[in-house]
């Protein structure tokens, strides 16, 4: 069987992009975590510093990836960059690392914090949650199948929807007197001091909560005016998800009493509670249903166009660079991306491989802003777009990416060798099978 591997078309708008970068930032994280940051510090203005300072480090990275996307506007995103700036190794590891563990891993990951919180309302046990996650990861491949525009569309509607019901739940905050705590104010000379490792550990945690914000550029091939689209769409998503982290935040802790922020599993239903009543629960119960669906929805959207990007390049399966004939999508890529995170999050696999290589694509982000470094050096390097505070910028994210790739090897020594013994594997494959293909 043999078949061309044609481009993809040009469909996705500014909104579009925005939306899937606003959207797939604002998964369940923010709802449901909050306290991991709190337990580490020990007063709230502690508390929205690392909030404030999450979102500032990871602009820096969204301009860093702004520039590159500006000058690679092309299916696939940091696998490009990878590919073009440093090796076709790179880029294949990178590759590699997404559809065996990081990217079908938080697919599966995501897909069961859905169905937890559907048990909210449908009480089954771990199997029934398991056949839960299951089926929306087959929903949306089916979605995304069927075109890129009905997932994208479905997309920017949840993701207007979230950002509407966060807006509501903010003014719905600040209209209620307090019930823990007086308000947040900065962080004044007398308040008590984290240690440098607590505040670091309250930093990663908060990093994590701001993940997916580069996904967007896997769809440049199919962006309208990709080379100022993809830029635009990055820093004004990244500045929209921080608002409303910040925000969100602010209301925690204004509802509830710092121990009660520390000690929560599910800081958002129980500041729903405090603001509503009982009945709080189950409202935000569906919000985080809606919020980890519409950025299932972009996530499971952008992974297969690395795949077929890479089968384009001969680095993957060619069969992966099939694009059906009437939808127009990387159909064999989605299918297969599919499969692979139904049987991660049937089997719970997803739990030991995300937690152990997810932290290795930080060592790409660090990688990816070097490049900067490393393009900026060539004489004919003209990019449409030039990030705002170079050198600096950069050189502070790879600094922060490092920082918690060496926090995570610091915390659990034996998982972080796994985890990037796993993405290394992925070397001698490459070598096997792909080292002595030309690439276009």
């Amino acid at each position: 069987m043999s078949w061309s591997l044609p481009e993809l078309p040009r469909t996705l708008t500014r909104l579009n992009a925005t939306a899937m970068v606003a959207g797939t930032i604002i998964g369940a994280s923010i709802f449901v975590q909050p306290s991991e940051i709190a337990r580490h510090l020990q007063t709230p203005g502690q508390i929205m510093l690392v909030w404030a300072v999450c979102g500032v480090l990871t602009l820096f990275g969204a301009l860093v990836c702004a520039e590159l996307a500006s000058v690679f506007p092309e299916t696939g995103g940091l696998y490009v960059f990878m590919r073009d700036t440093f090796s076709p190794l790179a880029g294949f590891l990178w590759g590699w690392a997404m559809f065996w563990s990081m990217h079908s891993g938080i697919i599966a990951a995501i897909a069961v914090v859905f169905a937890r919180y559907a048990a909210f309302f449908v009480p089954v046990g771990d199997a029934g949650i398991r056949a839960i996650a299951v089926m929306v990861i087959l929903l949306l491949t089916a979605l995304n199948y069927a075109g890129v525009r009905a997932g994208s569309a479905v997309q920017t509607a949840l993701t207007s929807a979230k950002l509407v019901a966060i807006v509501v739940i903010v003014v719905a905050g600040f209209s209620v007197a307090t019930t823990g705590q007086a308000p947040v104010a900065p962080v004044a000379a007398a308040e008590p001091v984290a240690s440098f490792r607590e505040f670091l550990l309250a930093l990663v945690a908060g990093l994590f909560a701001y993940g997916g914000w580069h996904m967007v550029t896997y769809t440049a091939g199919e962006t309208k005016l990709a080379a100022r689209t993809i830029p635009v769409a990055l820093v004004t998503g990244v500045a929209i998800v921080t608002a409303a982290y910040v925000a969100l935040n602010l209301v925690y802790l204004r509802v509830l009493p710092l121990d009660a922020v520390r000690s929560s599993t599910r800081i958002a239903a129980d500041a729903a509670d405090a603001l509503l009543g009982r009945g709080g629960s189950a409202l935000m119960a569906a919000l985080v249903m809606m919020s980890s669906f519409g950025a299932l929805t972009g996530i499971v959207l952008t992974g297969p166009r690395v795949y077929y990007s890479m089968a384009h390049d001969g680095l993957a399966p060619r069969w992966l660079g099939y694009v059906h004939p009437t939808r127009r999508t990387p159909s064999h890529a989605i299918i297969a991306q599919g499969i692979w995170s139904s049987v991660l999050a049937a089997t719970g696999a997803y739990r030991q491989i995300f937690t152990r290589v997810v932290y290795t694509e930080w060592l790409f982000f660090a990688l990816m802003a070097a490049s900067l470094f490393v393009l900026r050096r060539r004489r004919d390097y003209q990019p449409p777009y030039r990030a705002w505070g170079y050198p600096v910028v950069p050189a502070i994210f790879i600094v922060a990416s490092l920082v918690i790739v060496g926090n995570q090897f610091a915390s659990t020594p034996m998982e972080a060798a796994e985890g990037l013994g796993l993405v290394a594997l992925g070397a001698p494959i490459y070598y096997l099978g792909h080292a002595n293909r030309r690439l276009p």
